[in-house]
């Protein structure tokens, strides 16, 4: 344990369930603009950043009217609305985080969503000052699976990649922590993905709080 210095949290997905209310924003702006918002292409725009879907979308269904970049705004603003007013906490996420930072553990945060959602989150939660830094996609040329999100962040605090621990729900967010040469946490929830991670959690417990701390014991 005394090696660990960082954990790097995914945000959408591990601190709050809000997978439904990206799909419930995505459905209801573009169905708006005219787009077909089928089922078999939501399973594609999942993982993406919201510039990437939204340009998605215009690429299969061109709309006339607004750019690209206030129908993205949009969506976002429907997501943090639903953020704000619906229960989405994660189980036992704060006493989690909490435990860790008192064992002096660095926190982090790397995520594909826009900045401009992360302080609604943790506010939301009342974990921001638990937080050392906090990076969003937007900061780097590609998202996740691309490993620049994780990269900076761990730049950000300072800390080697190879001693910070990711905490994913996400092929892509596994995939990108692990290129930016960390060890990673897949969180189950939902879904029974088998992962290509170094621990499988499906609770923020104390039981995977001491698995995560033994990681590279």
């Amino acid at each position: 344990m005394d090696q660990v210095k960082a954990v790097i949290f995914d945000m959408d997905g591990v601190l709050i369930d809000s997978e439904k209310f990206w799909k419930q924003a995505e459905s209801e702006v573009f169905s708006s603009l005219g787009v077909n918002v089928l089922d078999e292409f939501t399973a594609l725009t999942k993982s993406m950043t919201t510039k990437e879907v939204t340009r998605f979308w215009y690429k299969r269904f061109p709309w006339l009217g607004l750019t690209l970049n206030a129908v993205e705004e949009k969506v976002v603003r429907r997501v943090m609305e639903l953020i704000k007013t619906e229960n989405c906490e994660m189980k036992g996420i704060k006493t989690f985080i909490e435990s860790l930072h008192g064992l002096g553990f660095k926190i982090g945060l790397a995520t594909n969503s826009p900045s401009i959602i992360i302080p609604v989150v943790l506010n939301k939660l009342g974990i921001a000052h638990y937080f050392n830094a906090v990076t969003s996609a937007e900061e780097v040329p590609r998202g996740k699976p691309d490993p620049a999100v994780y990269e900076l962040t761990a730049n950000k605090l300072q800390v080697d990649p190879k001693l910070c621990i990711a905490i994913e729900d996400s092929y892509s967010g596994i995939l990108a922590a692990k290129s930016a040469g960390m060890k990673t946490a897949a969180y189950i929830m939902k879904n029974t993905f088998v992962y290509e991670a170094d621990l499988i959690m499906n609770a923020f417990n104390n039981e995977n709080r001491s698995q995560l701390t033994n990681i590279f014991n």
